[in-house]
């Protein structure tokens, strides 16, 4: 049962081919550090292009809860008018996150070292991902965290009165870990140093120096050292959100793997910290034109060309993995529509996201009849070439957005149609999905409630 209504089924059949422009949503991770930064400004923070995904809402139903007065002024314009660095007042009620790992981790940071306590909560799926890879370091800032067994939700935060500056290394590669290290560091005397031994995606680096804040990074023997001086007056700003690649992912791996397929997604996010799914697919034979490079809101984007191509299975270096961590799930779906083993090393995050993504592929691409090996680290999938997947599975999403929808893409190119136990979950990440990608003729339509 997902966190926000019933389970819906969906079901996919073999499409003719997509053709046409698809408009991806705003960029999810820039969408909740928008609000949150703007929260934490003094002044008012325009944001457009902001992803109107019940995960960033219920991002911004907890701004206002700190005290920020968030208003949606049009379809994806927001304004946000902030409270200042340690100006969030203490909420009246539990947080409720929903689905969104993303969220609640950055929030807590936020919180951790002003002198409120918060109680936050989520859905079934959030309730069980651990929350100590980040309680742990906001505790050395002077924070307590009291939660369930395990480090889980529903978790209260206690923020430290008198916070003190730390150096934290992170021990797995992982920018919701960065991030609220960084947000913590807001808010604490002299400077905190964050030291990843591997780089994660780094928007929050890149939007906290447009907020005015003191940052700076250095790659080092040690890593990637990033160091932020405390107690900024952070400056509102106007954000223009670039577009999601995480979401774009779903109609380019699609149109690659739907015969005859012709479509353009544009202005979709290149930063280099997120487009490692982009250069497999390249390494794999992908048909992708980048047009029209340019920046906006401060990330690189460009327009994606795609054509339906005959893919090759390699081996996807671990080192690549933190750049494309959302993308495995869906790129598991191209692998087992390419001709021969794809293998996916360094993988093992995957296993604490809103499911055991990996078990959960696994699971559901045995069942459509492709080979598959797994290990904890380790996916390998056994490719049956273009429209080689039988299908004709109900695959489970275990109430996880990306499943539900990789698992749709396969079910557009298998022989045989695919479905999902419940697609609700798409909401939290990808609202438009079914509409857009039946206006690009994919054959996607819901099939119970």
């Amino acid at each position: 049962m997902s966190g926000h209504g019933e389970p819906v089924a969906m079901t996919a059949r073999k499409s003719g081919p997509l053709k046409g422009v698809a408009e991806v949503p705003g960029d999810k991770s820039i969408s909740h550090r928008a609000l949150i930064l703007g929260a934490l400004s003094v002044g008012e923070t325009k944001v457009t292009g902001l992803l109107e995904g019940q995960d960033v809402l219920d991002t911004a139903r907890a701004m206002r809860a700190f005290g920020a007065e968030v208003t949606r002024t049009g379809e994806g314009a927001w304004s946000v008018h902030g409270v200042g660095v340690g100006g969030f007042s203490e909420p009246a009620d539990v947080i409720d996150c929903g689905n969104s790992g993303t969220g609640v981790r950055l929030i807590m940071g936020a919180m951790a070292t002003s002198a409120v306590t918060a109680t936050f909560t989520g859905d079934a799926s959030l309730r069980k991902r651990p929350m100590g890879r980040v309680t742990d370091p906001l505790a050395l800032f002077g924070a307590r965290a009291y939660g369930r067994t395990g480090g889980r939700l529903p978790m209260t935060v206690v923020g430290a009165a008198d916070p003190v500056p730390v150096r934290y290394t992170v021990p797995v590669p992982s920018a919701q870990v960065k991030s609220a290290v960084l947000l913590a560091g807001l808010n604490a005397p002299g400077q905190t140093v964050v030291i990843e031994k591997e780089p994660t995606r780094d928007h929050s680096e890149r939007m906290l120096r447009g907020f005015g804040a003191d940052l700076t990074v250095e790659d080092t023997s040690e890593g990637r050292v990033i160091t932020l001086t405390g107690q900024p007056e952070l400056k509102p700003q106007t954000v223009a959100v670039p577009r999601d690649p995480s979401s774009a992912a779903f109609p380019v791996c699609a149109a690659l793997i739907v015969e005859g397929s012709d479509i353009l997604v544009p202005g979709v996010s290149q930063n280099p910290t997120r487009n490692g799914l982009y250069t497999t697919l390249v390494e794999m034979g992908a048909d992708i034109a980048f047009q029209n490079p340019r920046e906006e809101g401060g990330e690189p984007v460009a327009d994606l060309r795609v054509r339906f191509s005959t893919l090759k299975g390699i081996e996807v270096p671990e080192e690549r993995a933190a750049s494309m961590i959302d993308e495995y799930p869906v790129l598991s779906v191209v692998a087992a529509c390419a001709e021969g083993t794809t293998v996916m090393r360094g993988v093992k995050e995957l296993r604490v996201k809103e499911s055991d993504r990996i078990d959960a592929m696994a699971r559901g691409l045995e069942a459509c009849g492709v080979r598959v090996e797994e290990e904890e680290d380790v996916l390998i999938v056994h490719g049956l070439g273009a429209g080689g997947v039988p299908g004709g599975a109900t695959c489970a999403t275990h109430i996880d957005h990306r499943i539900a929808m990789s698992f749709l893409v396969l079910g557009l190119a298998a022989k045989q149609p695919v479905s999902v136990d419940d697609g609700s979950p798409i909401a939290t990440s990808f609202p438009v999905f079914e509409d857009l990608m039946s206006g690009l003729g994919a054959q996607i339509a819901r099939t119970g409630r």
